[in-house]
């Protein structure tokens, strides 16, 4: 068939695909309005409430302590290919030489410091490696949202692995870094031997998920402020990053006996001029591709999710299933727990861990 009957035969379906993406994103920018005046009366709000502090996050002068115990391993970087416009990532590595590589992705607002339990409680039979994600300092931090596409932040994934010196991972991740991991294991599944999934659903069931439970939308609404350029870095930096701390330490919703150097862990490079652009970026380009196409997943997986997560609905849970190949997915709604499951509740984690991989160490 002529190449120009095709493209006449396709223009009907690409001007309703452009027309689609159009509404989308002018429903997401209207939601960003309102949820964008919710957090300025609350960033106002911090300020007002604590003056001494001003309307600016204050950037840290030194690392805290607890960024540098050698109990959790040692700091390192790698250079990424160049197809992966050879960025360097930092990470800390402990275990080398102890058992396969497990590779941690961490989400949003947190780094590798947030795998710390992990990182002692597996050193001894793996080789235990949490990134810090393109944009996440120390690592390397391009400014430009184009650097954030899923096409990117798979390749580094596939370098970091392949850098490391091995052929496959088993891969464990929360949040942001579950969802890259979800893409990961879709196109990359020679390299991913066992999924660990902590509070996270890959994107495209995000979508349908939320298309038919708004409650959901609302539940992670804060993803539609961060559209826009440079206003989320300053409603979250104001009053010294109340808002992230508050993120961390709400008596409900937070981590409980969370020391203030973790806290400051987690603010240290965020305080840093730029240091909130890269992560925000991921959220720039959460809307690039829509409509997803659901997708089947096959990689043997463990996913753990919190019974009271503020943020994700446990009906997410089943519509993950739903995509799955039988007898690959083993999921578990661990009881009173939040979103932040790899600190707050590390040791039943670790518990559903071992069993899921104990046959890879027999």
């Amino acid at each position: 068939m002529p190449e120009f009957v095709v493209t006449a035969l396709l223009a009907p379906s690409r001007l309703s695909l452009k027309l689609l993406r159009a509404l989308v994103m002018c429903l997401v920018y209207c939601a960003a309005v309102v949820v964008a005046a919710v957090y300025s009366c609350i960033a106002l709000t911090n300020v007002l409430c604590h003056p001494r502090r001003g309307c600016c996050g204050l950037p840290r002068p030194a690392a805290p302590d607890c960024l540098k115990d050698p109990t959790l391993g040692e700091h390192c970087f790698l250079s990424l290919k160049v197809s992966s416009s050879g960025l360097r990532l930092h990470y800390v590595s402990a275990g080398r030489g102890n058992g396969p590589l497990m590779l941690f992705l961490h989400g949003f607002p947190e780094n590798w410091f947030s795998w710390r339990y992990q990182l002692r409680e597996f050193q001894n039979r793996f080789h235990v490696v949490a990134v810090d994600l393109r944009g996440y300092r120390p690592s390397d931090a391009p400014k430009d949202v184009d650097c954030y596409t899923t096409d990117l932040l798979m390749a580094d994934i596939k370098d970091i692995i392949l850098g490391l010196g091995y052929s496959k991972c088993i891969l464990v991740s929360h949040d942001w870094g579950a969802l890259l991991a979800w893409n990961f294991s879709i196109y990359f599944p020679s390299l991913v031997e066992r999924m660990v999934v902590v509070s996270g659903a890959p994107i495209s069931v995000y979508q349908d998920y939320s298309i038919r439970q708004i409650g959901q939308l609302v539940q992670s609404s804060y993803m539609f402020l961060f559209q826009f350029p440079w206003l989320p870095e300053k409603l979250l930096s104001m009053s010294d990053f109340q808002i992230l701390k508050t993120i961390f330490t709400h008596r409900k919703r937070g981590i409980p006996h969370l020391t203030p150097c973790e806290l400051e862990a987690f603010l240290y490079h965020f305080s840093q001029p730029g240091g909130l652009t890269g992560p925000l970026n991921y959220y720039r380009n959460l809307f690039r591709n829509f409509p997803l196409e659901p997708q089947e997943l096959s990689t043997p997986t463990l996913l753990l999710w919190g019974e009271k997560d503020p943020y994700l609905q446990q009906g997410l849970v089943g519509a993950i299933g739903s995509r799955f190949v039988p007898g690959r997915l083993e999921s578990h709604i661990v009881p009173g727990t939040g979103h932040w499951i790899p600190q707050t509740h590390p040791q039943e984690m670790h518990q559903y861990m071992w069993a899921f991989l104990q046959d890879l160490l027999d």
